[in-house]
């Protein structure tokens, strides 16, 4: 008899993102619950570190096997701003800001990243997802949170924002973090997920 399945606790401050990451678990066949907790970040310029960090912070309130992801939209015209630092920029500047910036720009080319760390002792690993696409002139959809009504994701037409969250589920970077995760995790510990 193998060990018994995991609960996994999704650990973040945006409820948005959460209840998103939770939808793709549970397509994936695993139990996940939101957990609402201030994330402890640095500051780095690599989304692994960080969300590892976060990760590690978060076991010690928690100490339940948990998720966290910190995700980054790399704009390569912007020479991969805002990147890590899209969270603090979208509330800066938000997506009118960044489309200010991108004025001109000869390419719209730029890629959604998330980082997924995850801690299940004495696992601790992290997993990278990353969808690219373009940059739209004008915001455009009600769905989805931050930067998704900027985003057409390549083979699109539509923004993040203008698909449902199934929908998004089915191209996006974490959604491929996430099912990466799964994966590998299933493969090298047969019963935990």
């Amino acid at each position: 008899m193998g060990p018994a399945k995991v609960k996994l606790h999704v650990v973040t401050n945006n409820a948005k993102k959460g209840e998103e990451a939770v939808k793709i678990l549970e397509s994936l066949g695993v139990e996940a619950e939101l957990v609402l907790l201030e994330k402890k970040e640095i500051q780095s310029e690599k989304l692994e570190e960080i969300a590892l960090h976060s990760a590690r912070t978060a076991y010690l309130t928690l100490r339940k096997p948990l998720v966290v992801d910190d995700s980054g939209l790399f704009i390569e015209d912007l020479n991969g701003f805002p990147g890590p630092y899209s969270s603090y920029v979208y509330k800066t500047i938000g997506v009118k800001g960044i489309l200010k910036l991108m004025e001109g720009a000869p390419t719209r080319k730029a890629c959604f990243k998330t980082a997924l760390a995850v801690i299940i002792p004495p696992i601790e690993k992290v997993y990278v997802g990353e969808t690219c696409g373009t940059i739209t002139t004008e915001p455009r959809g009600t769905g989805g949170f931050g930067f998704d009504p900027i985003f057409v994701p390549e083979g699109e037409i539509r923004t993040y924002a203008e698909m449902s969250t199934e929908e998004k589920n089915k191209v996006s970077h974490r959604a491929k973090a996430y099912k990466l995760m799964v994966e590998d995790l299933r493969k090298t510990w047969r019963g935990i997920l």
